[in-house]
């Protein structure tokens, strides 16, 4: 949750002074690295759930509609969803049935495989994607909050941890920037 107000002293700084105040100098870069990150993740998911609110969605429900307007036919296999989102099968199908059960997606048979589902697009589903991707372009993607150098340099550090840790083989296909 973002502060009304600033605190007076970063408690990240003072964790990593008491880190090596404590004689742990080889973690404490990492720690602040993880400890960083983590509080960038929950300021920015702060906004993003703001924004999303007055669409009844959480940013899973809107990952899984995005993902489903970008696809050529508004429809992929539920393996599909699983992988470009990279979740477990259990929270994409949590995730599908509220969003079946607000008559946002439907699910249809698998045209080849018997046992496969596919998740369509309603077009209740294509409306509200499109409005609350306006509103998070508007009110978060286009201001993170730092600047653009930054946020290039910062996406390219994260693809790289990201890359190293074996969630991609190759960055490709990329934006320029990185």
């Amino acid at each position: 949750m973002v502060r009304s107000r600033p605190l007076p002293v970063d408690p990240l700084a003072e964790a990593k002074r008491q880190w090596l105040a404590h004689g742990w100098t080889d973690a404490a870069d990492g720690m602040t690295v993880v400890t960083s990150v983590m509080r960038a993740q929950q300021l920015l998911l702060a906004r993003v759930d703001a924004t999303l609110k007055p669409f009844a969605l959480t940013f899973a429900r809107y990952e899984m509609l995005r993902l489903l307007a970008f696809s050529r036919a508004g429809r992929l296999p539920l393996s599909s969803v699983v992988a470009r989102l990279q979740v477990h099968a259990t929270t994409v199908t949590s995730t599908a049935e509220r969003l079946v059960r607000d008559a946002l997606i439907v699910r249809e048979p698998h045209p080849h495989d018997g046992r496969a589902a596919l998740l369509a697009l309603t077009p209740a589903g294509r409306d509200l994607v499109e409005k609350a991707t306006a509103a998070l372009n508007a009110e978060v993607f286009a201001d993170p909050g730092i600047s653009r150098d930054d946020a290039t340099e910062l996406v390219a550090i994260v693809a790289r941890m990201r890359k190293a840790a074996g969630d991609f083989a190759d960055p490709r296909p990329q934006p320029d920037a990185l």
